[in-house]
């Protein structure tokens, strides 16, 4: 259960501004509490203290932000098109901050890893890092987004410059192809996803 050494009404802040309802505590010497995904917030006189399933779906708003991390992703479809899923996890100097999965339904392999890179960015902008570098095993995503190769389907060309305006965001981010065993964990949680379904 972590504890966040903040101003609570700060910290108040920085949750109405991304959008998450603030409500009143639940008792005397609760200030207020929030609920986003599957966190909970619950203020006291100096100090917020988040519980719940996931706290990283509240802690990555009211922590400090910066900081450079290496965001893994990998998105999978079992018959291309089939049923589709992603795996991400995002890495910091202080171990796995954060990781994910999640079934997206019937689409195609290249579909899914597009999915699957989009939603790692996300994560790495929810905690705040100022620089991430971020890893995958499809060669054909890494070059695309990189502006290496074309793709004539509209549809990857839609998610390609959605990837490129997450990433642009970031004051520095790399982008690199790596083989699947250095990409093992996010290919791992895909593949569990796929097999939930």
């Amino acid at each position: 259960m972590p504890t966040i050494e903040s101003d609570p009404a700060t910290a108040r802040r920085r949750l109405e501004d991304a959008g998450v309802d603030v409500e009143t505590g639940n008792t005397d010497h609760e200030r207020w509490r929030a609920e986003r995904g599957d966190a909970v917030a619950v203020a006291y006189d100096d100090k917020v203290v988040v519980q719940g399933a996931r706290p990283t779906d509240l802690t990555a708003l009211l922590s400090d932000a910066g900081g450079r991390a290496h965001v893994y992703f990998d998105g999978a479809s079992r018959g291309n098109p089939g049923p589709g899923a992603v795996g991400w996890v995002i890495v910091s100097g202080d171990g796995i901050v954060d990781e994910g999965n999640d079934t997206i339904g019937r689409t195609t392999n290249n579909r899914a890893e597009y999915e699957a890179l989009i939603q790692a960015v996300e994560a790495a902008r929810d905690h705040g890092f100022d620089e991430i570098d971020v890893r995958g095993d499809s060669e054909l995503i890494v070059r695309q987004v990189r502006g290496e190769w074309n793709t004539n389907d509209p549809d990857l060309r839609e998610r390609r410059v959605r990837v490129r305006e997450l990433l642009e965001a970031f004051d520095r981010w790399s982008l690199e192809h790596v083989p699947r065993e250095i990409n093992d964990r996010a290919d791992e949680l895909a593949n569990e996803a796929l097999d939930d379904v």
